[in-house]
């Protein structure tokens, strides 16, 4: 699936550090990761995932995808 998108992530934008940005469409982003539509607004509101309106279209960048998934925290578990 993860590879599905990623071809899919055509548009891609020069930022400020040269470095692109990896757009996809909003629906395509919530698949990526894995979660809902009113998660993916609520991360966008509390600016934990970056999106960037083109036209009617939201794009959720996949760079900041990534990255709130690295933030969220391990699962401890209870060693017996």
């Amino acid at each position: 699936m993860a590879e599905i998108i990623e071809t899919r992530a055509g548009t891609m934008v020069e930022n400020d550090s040269n470095k692109r940005r990896r757009l996809v469409e909003f629906k395509d982003g919530c698949r990526y990761g894995k979660f809902g539509k009113t998660k993916a607004y609520e991360l966008i509101a509390h600016e934990r995932i970056r999106a960037y309106k083109m036209g009617g279209k939201t794009l959720i960048d996949l760079d900041s995808v990534d990255e709130y998934h690295a933030s969220l925290p391990r699962v401890e578990t209870k060693a017996s």
